[in-house]
């Protein structure tokens, strides 16, 4: 029976699609639920699977736009992988598994000629400590050996030096640096098409800075706080929830809380109107093979810190790995990128539209900062606010990532609304 592979929908609005790569030769016998194509849109890398086995007949080339419910390749489920396949990998396995039995006989028997011998193993090692630097080749070990000379014997041995010795003392180092391998010049280049996930992104990029007023404020935070707590409450978050604490959980939750006093932040630009969600759906950026990509992290304000950290790291994974949706990319109020994973100090991240604010995190170093008139040492992070001069002035910027350090240098206030615990308790 021939069935036919067609293209799957990766979304309302998208029609075509391009193909990445075939993962599969075209003519092999392919297993049920088989990942056997990768497909590009605009938005996502996602994968076509074998609904059923069999042998594959490939109909559209690595690079072709197909569109959606487009058949791109045929299966013919009346050819079964043959059984001599399974046979060979047995027979292969057992021989691997001989192999791997009889080597620890041949080092069993190098340790036993060692122990009868200790006496070659001493000689090698005898030196006076006058000598002990002196280093000696293989060949001459063996040849000392052979007479039995000790280095002592050998140098004292020496009648005069010459020539010869001297210029082997001084072209030493010269000889050391010839030995390092150094890279073959070349003129080489190579070409490969952009995917169609990396062209859309060139396009939005260069659509930014020529639609927005973007500019750029900083800030620093002094991470040791959330550094502390991560430090404390690490083995127990683990055992309670099943995966590790990290800062971007922190840092999210911290966002969402921070637009209570700058909604602003969360707001965006439609036509000659200005919309202004009453909800934080923050987007996470991931950096993939394909390019990166921005899955959402939807309501982010009426979240925990475990839920987040979940959330956050299923959606890495899926993107990662080409099974995140279409949907779970679009949309987002609110953008966090983390540049300090690769080690950045400083950078202006850029809009991902039609968002009007962007956080860029980088990586944390210890500085000397002053704190109550003493310098002390601080793990400091740098945070950029990249923001749409438009819509966002320079009063909420600023306020956004002041209130935001002012939430990650006191982790309590994240579960008090942003406010002081002692305000709180007196009502004021």
């Amino acid at each position: 029976m021939i069935i036919e592979i067609k293209v799957p929908s990766p979304g309302e609005s998208i029609t075509e699609v391009e193909i990445g790569s075939w993962l599969v030769q075209d003519g092999a016998v392919v297993a049920k639920d088989q990942e056997i194509a990768e497909v590009e849109s605009d938005k996502a890398t996602l994968t076509i699977v074998a609904s059923e086995g069999g042998k594959i007949a490939i109909k559209a080339e690595e690079g072709e736009a197909v569109e959606v419910g487009a058949v791109v390749c045929t299966i013919d489920t009346s050819v079964e992988a043959p059984a001599a396949e399974s046979g060979q990998s047995q027979s292969q396995s057992q021989s691997q598994s001989q192999s791997t039995d009889e080597e620890p006989a041949s080092n069993v028997k190098d340790q036993e000629s060692s122990i009868q011998n200790p006496e070659s193993r001493i000689q090698d090692t005898e030196s006076s400590s006058e000598h002990d630097k002196v280093k000696v080749t293989s060949v001459a070990k063996e040849m000392m050996k052979e007479h039995g000379l000790s280095v002592d014997d050998v140098i004292n041995g020496l009648k005069r030096l010459g020539k010869k010795e001297v210029e082997a003392v001084v072209n030493a180092p010269q000889a050391a640096a010839a030995a390092i391998p150094q890279k073959e010049a070349t003129r080489d280049e190579e070409r490969e098409r952009m995917s169609s996930l990396r062209r859309k992104l060139s396009a939005r990029l260069v659509s930014v800075k020529n639609e927005t007023a973007m500019l750029t404020t900083f800030n620093e935070i002094d991470m040791s706080y959330v550094m502390d707590m991560r430090k404390k409450y690490q083995q127990k978050f683990v055992d309670t929830h099943g995966l590790k604490l990290g800062f971007m959980s922190f840092f999210t939750k911290a966002v969402a809380t921070a637009m209570d006093f700058h909604p602003m932040v969360n707001a965006q630009i439609d036509g000659e109107e200005i919309v202004m969600p009453k909800f934080v759906d923050v987007g996470i950026a991931v950096s993939t093979p394909k390019g990166l990509m921005v899955p959402i992290v939807r309501n982010a304000e009426s979240k925990t810190i475990p839920a987040i950290e979940l959330e956050i790291k299923e959606l890495a994974e899926k993107a990662r790995n080409k099974k995140i949706t279409v949907e779970e990319l679009q949309g987002g109020t609110f953008t966090i990128t983390n540049g300090g994973v690769f080690g950045s100090l400083l950078s202006t991240p850029i809009l991902n539209p039609p968002q009007s604010g962007i956080l860029g995190m980088h990586n944390i170093v210890e500085r000397p900062v002053a704190v109550n008139g003493q310098v002390v040492i601080r793990p400091m992070m740098y945070v950029a606010l990249s923001y749409d001069h438009r819509i966002i002035d320079g009063k909420d910027s600023v306020g956004f990532l002041v209130k935001l350090k002012e939430l990650l240098e006191n982790p309590e206030r994240l579960f008090t609304g942003g406010k002081d615990a002692g305000e709180l308790m007196l009502g004021i």
